[in-house]
């Protein structure tokens, strides 16, 4: 055979080799896959999840780091029982092989359970949840199942005896101490508060108090004190009517330095509407609630409107949204309020929060906040002192608020995140380089 003749027959089989070598690679790449362990996007805040927790006791799975390297989705969102503990929900939401498929799993933790104890509660969900899942894979031989029953005793087939009815009463002190050769602070808060939820009615009572003082030594070695104190009342009620409606009454007893209240009294009914099911708030809801109140204000000075004490009928109106799915957070809300006697006094507040992930590795975190303000009936006639100013003993009269922030988060490299090195990190005591 010529040297030409061996070219042409290289030339003419390389085409068919070239699909035979990118498919045995395929294969290849496929069964590696199928041989490792299910791959799962944890997306869960840092306040609910301890993630090297996690990590270290769920090994048998691989964490990546983006949603679009997954083929399991976990979604974990919590609200507030009305025990005062937390219901945890974990959203799982098949990706790839596994697409168009969802579980929902919850967990509920107490008021008097240890940081350890509601780790465990969330991480041991967690664990039943994957077992569908990794059951498909390798990995999934090696799992085993356990059962830890009532120790020498049979569970209540009834509900248990709660002597309490399913009120919740807390009650905190606190104090606050802070010194130097030239300044010092002191400050002193106590709340209390009183609470029973079912599913038809909410009650919320709580009241609490704070007091606060400033001492300070200028250059020409003259010395001062200034001090402000605030205090809240406030009582809630609320019936369920049905699985999109609610009714109820507030009321409330507030004073404040900084808007020249000694007294500010406040009730009325109230009324909301949710589009989606109430039994959907952990993931969407989109509600419009309208209130009239009487409100009745001691104001400490003399206001702008001649006025140390007035009686006045308020109304408010406010849609929200709250979304929290696997493409990100949002949260919008826009309420308007005004005094029925005179609709120039009035207030419209657009809040907006939102976190979304725009592509591999790349989220979007905005948040802001504007007003209109025309309802500081409550501002002194008398100008406020410059120290009330610097120290914001005072609130200033203004025509608007607004607050905004923006930021821009990527990540790229390796997809998996699964080892744990606590090696000097910082500690609660804060960062180590700290002089």
């Amino acid at each position: 055979m010529t040297r030409a003749t061996s070219l042409f027959l290289l030339a003419a089989l390389f085409p068919a080799a070239v699909p035979c070598l990118g498919s045995a690679q395929e294969d290849r790449s496929a069964t590696a896959q199928k041989q490792e362990p299910l791959r799962v996007f944890l997306d869960c805040e840092r306040f609910i999840c301890d993630s090297d927790h996690f990590r270290r006791e769920v090994g048998f799975i691989s964490y990546v780091r983006d949603r679009m390297d997954a083929q399991l989705h976990v979604l974990v969102t919590s609200q507030a029982t009305g025990a005062g503990g937390e219901e945890y929900s974990f959203f799982f939401i098949g990706l790839r092989d596994w697409q168009g498929a969802q579980d929902t799993l919850t967990y509920t933790s107490r008021p008097d359970d240890t940081d350890d104890e509601t780790r465990s509660g969330l991480v041991q969900t967690f664990k039943l949840g994957l077992v569908r899942y990794v059951a498909r894979t390798p990995v999934g031989r090696r799992l085993g199942i356990t059962y830890r029953g009532p120790a020498g005793e049979e569970p209540p087939e009834g509900p248990l005896e709660d002597p309490w009815d399913l009120w919740v009463f807390r009650i905190g002190v606190s104090g606050e101490l802070e010194a130097e050769s030239r300044e010092n602070s002191r400050s002193f808060d106590g709340s209390i508060s009183a609470s029973r939820t079912t599913e038809d009615l909410k009650l919320d009572f709580r009241a609490e108090g704070e007091w606060n003082e400033d001492r300070f030594e200028f250059s020409d070695g003259e010395e001062s004190s200034f001090s402000s104190r605030n205090f809240d009342v406030e009582g809630t009620v609320v019936w369920s009517l049905s699985p999109h409606w609610s009714a109820g009454a507030t009321g409330s007893a507030t004073g404040t330095t900084r808007r020249n209240q000694d007294l500010a009294l406040r009730a009325g009914p109230a009324v909301e509407y949710n589009i989606f099911p109430y039994a959907e708030s952990t993931q969407r809801q989109i509600t419009f609630m309208y209130a009239v109140e009487v409100a009745s204000f001691n104001y400490e000075e003399i206001t702008l409107f001649e006025k140390t004490k007035e009686t006045r009928l308020t109304e408010t109106l406010q849609i929200a949204a709250a979304f929290e799915q696997p493409w990100g957070e949002l949260d919008v809300s826009l309420a308007g309020s005004n005094y029925l006697d005179n609709f120039k006094q009035h207030r419209i507040e657009l809040f907006s929060r939102m976190e979304v992930r725009l592509f591999r590795g790349l989220s979007l975190d905005i948040e802001g906040n504007l007003a209109r303000v025309k309802d500081q009936i409550y501002e002194p006639k008398e100008d406020i002192p410059d120290e009330d100013i610097l120290l914001r003993r005072r609130e200033l009269g203004t025509d608007y608020e607004l607050s905004f922030e923006i930021g821009f988060n990527y990540t790229f490299g390796s997809v998996f995140n699964n080892v744990v090195n606590p090696r000097m990190s910082t500690g609660g005591g804060g960062d180590r380089r700290r002089h």
